[in-house]
C-alpha cells in the first residue's frame, strides 16, 4: 500500500471542477462597487464560511461516508469477481457453439447474396445535371 500523501489529496484531479474561489462566484463590474471595507469583509466571510462549513461537514460525515463508499466498492468488486465474470465466462462457453453455427450460416447463405448485390449496384453511376 502506498504512503498516504497529506499534502496532495487529489493527485488524479477527480474534483478539479470544485476549485471555487470568491472571484469565481462574486464580481462587481465597473460602476457597481461596494465600499472597500464591505468588499474585503465579504471576501473574508465567504472564505471563512466555506472553510468552516466544509470542516464541520467533514468532521461529522466523512468517516461514516468513507465507510459506506468503501463497502459499496467492496460489494461492486465482489459482484464482478464472483458473479459477473463467471456468468460471462459461462455464457461464452455455452453460446460459443451457437456463435460458430450462426456465423457459418451467415457466411454460407447471406454473404454471397450481399456480395452479388454489391457487384450489381457497384456499376450504378449517379450524375449531377
Amino acid at each position: 500500500m502506498a504512503e498516504l500523501d497529506m499534502m496532495i489529496r487529489d493527485p488524479n484531479n477527480l474534483n478539479d471542477h470544485l476549485k471555487v474561489m470568491f472571484e469565481d462566484v462574486i464580481g462587481e463590474p465597473e460602476g457597481a462597487h461596494s465600499a472597500d471595507c464591505v468588499w474585503r469583509n465579504s471576501y473574508k466571510c465567504f472564505n471563512c464560511g466555506k472553510s468552516c462549513c466544509y470542516t464541520f461537514l467533514t468532521f461529522i460525515c466523512a468517516i461514516p461516508l468513507a465507510l459506506c463508499w468503501g463497502c459499496e466498492f467492496a460489494m461492486m468488486s465482489f459482484q464482478h469477481i464472483w458473479q459477473f465474470t463467471p456468468c460471462l465466462r459461462m455464457f461464452g462457453s455455452y453460446l460459443g457453439c451457437y456463435q460458430k453455427f450462426f456465423g457459418s450460416v451467415i457466411n454460407c447463405c447471406l454473404a454471397p447474396v450481399c456480395e452479388a448485390c454489391g457487384l450489381c449496384f457497384s456499376k450504378i453511376a449517379v450524375s449531377n445535371k
